[in-house]
């Protein structure tokens, strides 16, 4: 359709930090789920715009936009905001994967909406996009060791192996949950995949 080809159903944003040395750290598990969804729904997240990288997927009769903010974390919502208002998907339709320390390690906890309960990179995109109305998909990394320790040495730190597989366990289950949040059954996947 003419006019209509900036449009698109749903954006989904994994949250992380660019650089190499942040590879596998705590506070990219959203980039790392959704590289899962990407492997899953065959798209390529390729291509450089809005201070990220994105690729397009039609899934279950949805045009999806996969983006990678490389904004650095604090800074999401510059690239998200941009992104969605270029293909017209309003906050209602945007989806975020992202890490969260209350959470156990593999712990799933949808929301349709809220506050950015500490999470700066929550926090960013509520003020970029002027709203709290995007479902949020936040994956479990654990709580520090105790109430002294540094929390951004623990967020970029290396997630051990047990941790890791309890958190890649559980991709199938965010991609299932993903696919029912797009499809309007976003209380139907808290019921099936919190905790």
């Amino acid at each position: 359709m003419l006019g209509m080809t900036s449009g698109a159903d749903w954006l989904i944003a994994g949250l992380g930090n660019p650089e190499p040395k942040y590879d596998g750290t705590r506070h990219n598990a959203g980039f790392e789920a959704l590289d899962y969804l990407a492997a899953q729904w065959h798209c390529d997240i390729a291509k450089s715009k809005w201070q990220g990288l994105y690729g397009t997927a039609q899934v279950d009769g949805h045009k999806v936009v996969l983006l990678k903010p490389l904004t650095y974390m604090n800074l999401s919502g510059q690239s998200i905001a941009p992104a969605a208002n270029f293909f017209k998907i309003p906050a209602q339709h945007v989806i975020v994967l992202c890490d969260d320390i209350t959470q156990q390690p593999g712990h799933l906890r949808i929301r349709p909406k809220g506050s950015a309960g500490g999470h700066n990179g929550l926090k960013s995109i509520i003020a970029s996009l002027g709203s709290e109305e995007f479902a949020r998909i936040r994956i479990g990394i654990g709580a520090k060791p105790n109430p002294q320790y540094d929390l951004a040495a623990w967020v970029l730190g290396k997630l051990p192996a047990e941790d890791r597989k309890a958190m890649t366990d559980r991709y199938p289950d965010i991609e299932a949950a993903a696919r029912l949040i797009m499809d309007g059954n976003l209380p139907y996947a808290q019921n099936k995949y919190n905790k």
